[in-house]
């Protein structure tokens, strides 16, 4: 057999640190290696596979456009983009979209359009406010956003523009806010870092306070969006609407896309301000059309509201029974466990051992993002093995 990470660290630039696993083929929340072994997903490509893997949804919609047409410039118009366009804006709060390739993307779309009505509205303000923590690309910009200093400080000098201002704290923004500030730009839960969840009413704040000061209020829901959380989007559960929302990840679940939403009064861009060669692409808009589609069609935030719920129960109830286990969090199934000690990676081993996939967050803390269409005995499994690894763990004994 081909030795494939073998040829991996000889070819590809290590900026990963990959689990030793080589996935071949995945058909639902299962995954299958080179060697023929199954696991459970529950990385869901971080999540992104919100239908799974090889949803026959997806598949016949990409099927069928591949055979149509793969590519054309926005130069001309494609119906695949005009059909995912009108879907999303007839189910949020937004009324424009302009579609792109990945979430870094998508933030930094986000961000020049609060420039650019800075420019037109606010007197040239350019100034965007973030929080410590949140996550928002890959981009120099968006790690300029992005308020964690492990991914900024290998690239300073970095790009100006950003504020980073503690989470879940309406005062910070309030002090922060400048004449130079067009917008405040969050995510209404953390994924990436920590899987953080704002107090009650923090949301509703800053959204006044944007209000009052006349700044854009943008939210990053590239993770929380489309089901994930038991509502389409995230901010339903906080009853407030942002001016500019992003997305990507579980969009088209699986095939790379993105996208800006905006309010009528923030879709400020004019012809030549922004775009794409790829973005907007038939086939992934395609994808796309039909992730939505059947997301909603089949209530799958219902779903997840169910099945989240399920998966919370189980995870509390292996807190009460480990006593390494220090917290239980997320909405959903976006959820996090975090440990009282530094066993992240070894629990995550172990998991890998009993044929489950999971996401080491950090060094104390495990996330959980399986597909949306996950069931709950699917959980029931998940949760025997994630038991099974806590048992394994020197020192980790459960209470009898």
């Amino acid at each position: 057999m081909t030795n494939w990470q073998e040829l991996e660290a000889k070819y590809y630039m290590q900026v990963v640190r990959r689990t030793p696993l080589t996935l071949i083929r995945g058909r639902g929340v299962r995954v299958w290696d080179d060697k023929g072994r199954e696991y459970l997903d529950f990385v869901g490509g971080w999540a992104v596979n919100s239908l799974g893997h090889c949803h026959p949804a997806v598949i016949q919609a990409v099927t069928e456009q591949v055979k149509t047409l793969i590519h054309t410039s926005n130069q001309f118009y494609t119906i695949p983009q005009v059909q995912l366009a009108e879907l999303l804006v007839q189910h949020s709060c937004l009324d424009r979209v302009f579609l792109c390739n990945s979430g870094t993307e998508a933030s930094e779309g986000a961000v020049k359009l609060a420039r650019r009505y800075g420019k037109l509205h606010l007197s040239g303000a350019y100034e965007v406010i973030t929080a410590t923590n949140s996550f928002h690309g890959r981009t120099l910009a968006m790690v300029a956003a992005t308020g964690q200093a492990k991914f900024q400080e290998p690239y300073t000098p970095l790009p100006v523009g950003f504020v980073n201002v503690a989470f879940n704290d309406i005062e910070a923004i309030k002090a922060a806010t400048t004449p130079q500030t067009c917008a405040v730009m969050l995510e209404p839960l953390q994924g990436e870092g920590g899987v953080n969840i704002p107090s009650q009413g923090y949301l509703a704040a800053v959204r006044d306070w944007c209000h009052q000061k006349g700044l854009l209020l943008i939210l990053d829901e590239i993770q929380t969006g489309l089901g994930r959380l038991g509502t389409l989007f995230a901010y339903q559960q906080h009853g407030i609407e942002p001016d500019i929302m992003t997305l990507a990840k579980g969009l088209a679940s699986g095939i790379p896309i993105g996208a800006v939403l905006a309010k009528e009064a923030a879709s400020v861009f004019a012809a030549g301000d922004h775009g794409s060669t790829f973005g907007g692409n038939p086939v992934a808009c395609a994808a796309g059309y039909a992730t939505f589609k059947y997301i909603l069609e089949n209530d799958v935030a219902g779903q997840v509201r169910m099945t989240g719920e399920h998966l919370m129960r189980g995870l509390q109830e292996l807190k009460q029974k480990f006593p390494s286990v220090s917290d239980v969090r997320g909405r959903g199934l976006l959820t996090a466990i975090e440990f009282k000690s530094d066993i992240a990676a070894a629990v995550g081993a172990a998991c890998f051992d009993g044929g489950l996939l999971v996401n080491v967050l950090k060094a104390n803390a495990i996330r959980f993002m399986p597909p949306l269409i996950i069931s709950t005995g699917e959980i029931d499994e998940a949760l025997g093995i994630l038991e099974r690894a806590l048992t394994s763990i020197p020192g980790q004994v459960a209470d009898e």
